[in-house]
């Protein structure tokens, strides 16, 4: 299995995997509450806890792909991130994103998510790939449409209702 730490670089992004390093970076994006709002999941609460949650994603290591880090060009700062995680529970690949909101409005989210769909259908040879989404987030919503990705029901998914937005490789532009 290749293990794909480096991922898809854009007009304006560099992806790869975080490293110890950006755990400053990490915290800063997971304990904003703007950024958490719509996640489902618990803010971080500290710089120690961003550096076990990067040392412990396995995800480039069992599957060979993850959620790389979103390093903008300009400066090399880490404002986000984006990729594909494989949830066993489902059976699918998702698209995720988090991005710092002073890099909202940008076209950032889709940029990353399009290099994130053209490398799961080109690289990876991904049929599907799908993307869960709060219903009252329509940012990220939006984000989903402009890459190509259809509503297709809701699940309930760890006791959140989500969005299912999904997209199969014979329909996308990749």
């Amino acid at each position: 299995m290749k293990n794909y730490r480096i991922g898809p670089e854009t007009n304006r992004l560099e992806h790869r995997a975080l490293v110890v390093d950006d755990a400053k970076a990490l915290f800063e994006l997971n304990s904003h509450p703007d950024v958490m709002r719509f996640t489902g999941e618990p803010p971080l609460i500290s710089v120690a806890a961003a550096e076990e949650a990067i040392t412990g994603y396995t995800d480039f290591d069992t599957v060979g792909y993850g959620r790389w880090a979103c390093v903008l060009k300009e400066t090399g700062e880490v404002i986000g991130f984006c990729g594909l995680k494989y949830l066993p529970e489902l059976d699918a690949v998702d698209v995720g994103y988090r991005f710092l909101p002073q890099y909202w409005g940008q076209g950032l989210a889709t940029e990353a998510c399009a290099a994130s769909l053209e490398f799961g259908f080109s690289v990876l040879g991904l049929e599907e790939i799908i993307g869960l989404v709060l219903p009252g987030n329509p940012a990220s919503i939006r984000v989903l449409e402009k890459v190509g990705m259809r509503a297709d029901g809701q699940i309930d998914y760890d006791g959140i209702l989500a969005l299912r937005y999904a997209i199969r490789r014979q329909d996308s532009v990749f």
